[in-house]
């Protein structure tokens, strides 16, 4: 062995032996904390924490809308942007109610949407603006013929610049709420609201532009290039960006609703929708330049009827998912979760509508104290929400029966009558206003109940399907429970619902078990001394209606 290998080896600090007896001898030599030269570092625990990630989005986003807003007044003037967003802004409000209908089945959060519309009108209009005006620089000073830039422009970078933005904030939602993100309808209201929002950007800026034009050339009135770009951009095609970046939509929609496995299939189908969305896109830019009506005629042969096929495609996945409950909350009114009634009722939208005006009705009658009931005779509305416990149906706190609902009984301010009707008067009034927050309350429980329900179906189909996570247990565990504490007031409205609609027939109809109130399963009490120890309690019945037997409990 030569001598330069034993002076390595004898180099070589040794390593404490290890040993049990010596483990608290060795570490209490550590020195204390204060003295540490090596301190844990903590990666990637920044952009974990909920709140930072909340205000870089928000941040990100003002800035964007800070310089996208200043670009777009530089290039109009203060006037032209003024009339170019008191203009833009007018079919902003079509467009979002005409996405969340699209979406009222099971609507997302309000914050998806408008994180989808802040990203269209000032992330991805920026990168647009920014990127569009540097390719056409270049363009311009590369090709031969340098008046073909513009054309070049709009037909062959600007639909893959822009496509490519907005498709950008559905690609973010698609990852960072996924679970908010089941299938075609989803993928097409994000790419919607996120394209609404930069059309209105850019509708800013055209129509301001529009304006100076006019300014200079002295036209006003129907004959004058604003109205005319008005006409085009906000009445004849409000739906143009939207229908282009909503083909980048069902691509995520298709993905979204693919088993994991699909690993493939998963990444093909949005870049297919991708790529369809830039085609479209350029055929449109281009359509001005084909011929003098090449613009009329791509509009009424192409564009009118793909936007036709859309609307049916996304009405047709919406019944989808109305079907979808039908299919699958049997399994849960099979164990006991819910009435026979409820899978019918939830998979009607005007079933649904009816549930949420006969719970209001019902809650705020009885809030007044009178005993019409909109549910039939037979019925019982056991307690009203808000109410107090052991307070008779029909009787405000305070109050005793028989007395005008929220009058003191023997309470008179006032030394004199006119002093006295009017305080009755005020307290007439406040009974009202409190019968009508009975009636709302009772509408939202139901609404809520109602969204809960279509979750639960979706995360049942879900799991047939192989695409839910490993917590599949968990979160139908939370929508049983979340379910349960609203039962009382939306599976009477429900029930009613559906045989109002005709979806039940009253000989089918199973006997009331709405009379007295509901009392909670025996295996689902644990929730009521809070998650923590509910784990410790039996789990509730197997959602299987072939191997689980009833539930031991009062009848439901």
């Amino acid at each position: 062995m030569s001598d330069g290998s034993v002076q390595q080896q004898q180099s070589q600090p040794a390593v404490p032996l290890l040993e049990e007896q010596r483990v608290g001898e060795i570490l209490a030599a550590v020195p204390e904390r204060r003295h540490w030269r090596y301190r844990p570092r903590r990666v990637g625990m920044v952009w974990r924490s909920r709140t930072f990630r909340v205000v870089a989005v928000f941040t990100v986003l003002a800035i964007c809308g800070l310089a996208i807003l200043a670009l777009v007044r530089d290039q109009t003037g203060t006037q032209g942007f003024l009339v170019g967003l008191g203009l833009a802004v007018l079919p902003v409000p079509l467009l979002l109610a005409a996405f969340r209908w699209l979406d009222r089945a099971d609507p997302g959060p309000w914050r998806n949407v408008l994180f989808a519309f802040a990203w269209g009108a000032f992330a991805a209009a920026l990168v647009a603006i920014l990127a569009n005006s540097f390719a056409t620089r270049w363009i311009a000073t590369t090709i031969a013929d340098p008046s073909n830039a513009d054309t070049l422009g709009a037909t062959v970078i600007a639909p893959v610049v822009e496509e490519s933005a907005k498709a950008a904030a559905v690609l973010l939602i698609f990852l960072f709420r996924r679970r908010e993100f089941n299938g075609i309808v989803d993928g097409v209201v994000i790419a919607g609201v996120t394209a609404s929002g930069f059309a209105f950007t850019e509708n800013i800026l055209y129509l301001g532009n529009a304006f100076g034009e006019d300014q200079q050339i002295g036209n006003s009135g129907v004959v004058s290039v604003t109205a005319a770009t008005f006409f085009v951009r906000a009445v004849m095609s409000p739906f143009a960006h939207p229908l282009f970046t909503v083909l980048t939509g069902i691509g995520f929609g298709l993905a979204a609703a693919c088993a994991r496995r699909r690993r493939i299939r998963r990444t093909v189908l949005p870049l297919l929708g991708l790529v369809l969305a830039m085609g479209m896109h350029s055929l449109w830019n281009g359509s001005g330049v084909l011929s003098p009506y090449g613009f009329y005629a791509v509009y009424a042969v192409f564009m009118v009827p793909v936007f036709g096929l859309v609307t049916w495609l996304v009405i047709w996945s919406r019944r989808r998912e109305l079907r979808t409950l039908a299919a699958e909350l049997p399994a849960y009114a099979a164990t006991g979760w819910l009435s026979p009634a409820e899978p019918l009722a939830l998979s009607s939208m005007r079933a649904r509508g009816l549930a949420r005006d006969a719970a209001r009705r019902q809650y705020a009658v009885a809030a007044r104290g009178n005993r019409y009931t909109p549910y039939g005779p037979g019925w019982a509305p056991g307690s009203i929400p808000g109410a107090m416990p052991g307070a008779m149906p029909g009787t405000m706190p305070g109050s005793l029966p028989g007395s005008m609902p929220g009058v003191m009984t023997g309470a008179v301010p006032g030394p004199s009558a006119q002093a006295a009707q009017t305080a009755q008067a005020a307290q007439a009034k406040a009974a009202v206003q409190a019968a009508e927050a009975h009636g709302k309350a009772a509408a939202r429980a139901v609404a809520e109940y109602e969204s809960f329900a279509t979750s639960l179906a979706a995360l049942r189909l879900q799991a047939r399907r192989g695409t839910t996570g490993p917590d599949f247990a968990e979160r139908e565990l939370e929508l049983l429970h979340h379910l349960w504490q609203r039962r009382e007031v939306a599976a009477p409205a429900l029930t009613y619902a559906a045989q109002a609609t005709g979806l039940l027939r009253p000989h089918r109809l199973p006997p009331l078990p709405y009379t007295q109130q509901f009392t909670p399963h025996t295996q689902y009490d644990a929730y009521r001394n809070g998650p923590a120890q509910a784990q410790a309690h039996a789990q509730p019945p197997d959602p299987d209606p072939a191997p689980a037997p009833a539930p031991a409990t009062t009848p439901i």
